[in-house]
């Protein structure tokens, strides 16, 4: 890609003033690269458990590759079995992936002025640091200019790192998983955990804005050991939903005169 391979797909308001195509894509390099760190011990973790489940490195990257979307392909390869149970495997991707409803509607005004081809891929590389670092930049991006919108060159950066480190790396321990063993061993697990914790607090607006958070992370922790399968997912979102609505409801009668 260079400064000059976008401009005609791209309009003037969606990228940095004077900021090059070019510019906007490495600014989005730059934002994704220490994500990157936390990603590649859990991408390492998933193609090793892949591997144990007979799953070939070609598998591995087709599955990484068509449904971008880490917490779901765990839950699938956790339920994988000879013959696999593609009703069971294909019912609790979807809960997991719920939160994907909702990140898209978040997301959507800031795709009107997109092209339809544009937005679905923007949404198609939507995994949730690319929606917790695009969405920030879009509403930084707001707050000077007074409309919504995404830098698309910025957001295609964050997207192809995080995307090619993704499927490059779980491949890679499709490979080397069997000759390192149980990578739990390493704590390469803590790494996912790390991750989120980076990216939410590049969130944070204040404790009472933070409030649906650890409501949602202890509803969600109690429905897993109450509950059996990946129904905490959208207990917890179900939550945390309804705790933000009322902290957004407070804030606006506060706000009215």
């Amino acid at each position: 890609m260079t400064a000059t391979a976008l401009p005609d797909d791209v309009a003037p308001d969606e990228r940095e003033p004077g900021r090059s195509v070019w510019a906007e894509f490495r600014r989005g390099l730059a934002a994704m690269a220490p994500i990157l760190l936390g990603v590649a011990p859990f991408a390492l973790v998933l193609g090793s458990q892949a591997a144990m489940k007979g799953l070939s490195p070609l598998e591995v990257a087709l599955m990484c590759g068509l449904n971008f979307a880490g917490g779901s392909e765990f839950v699938a390869i956790e339920l994988w079995r000879s013959p696999p149970q593609i009703a069971l495997i294909a019912g609790m991707t979807l809960l997991v992936n719920c939160r994907h409803l909702l990140m898209g509607a978040s997301f959507a005004p800031h795709l009107r002025r997109l092209r339809p081809w544009q937005a679905a891929l923007v949404l198609f590389v939507m995994a949730d640091e690319t929606w917790a670092l695009g969405m920030d930049d879009a509403r930084r991006r707001m707050a000077v200019t007074g409309r919504p919108g995404i830098s698309l060159p910025y957001y295609a950066g964050l997207a192809v790192s995080l995307y090619v480190a993704w499927v490059a790396v779980t491949v890679l321990g499709s490979v080397v998983g069997p000759v390192l063993g149980n990578p739990h061993a390493y704590g390469f697990d803590m790494a996912f955990t790390a991750v989120f914790l980076v990216l939410i607090r590049g969130m944070w607006k204040g404790w009472r804005r933070a409030l649906p958070w650890p409501v949602s992370l202890g509803v969600a922790a109690v429905t897993h050991l109450a509950v059996p399968g990946a129904w905490y997912v959208p207990a917890g979102t179900l939550a945390g939903l309804v705790v933000a609505y009322f902290v957004a409801g407070t804030e606006t009668r506060k706000a009215a005169p």
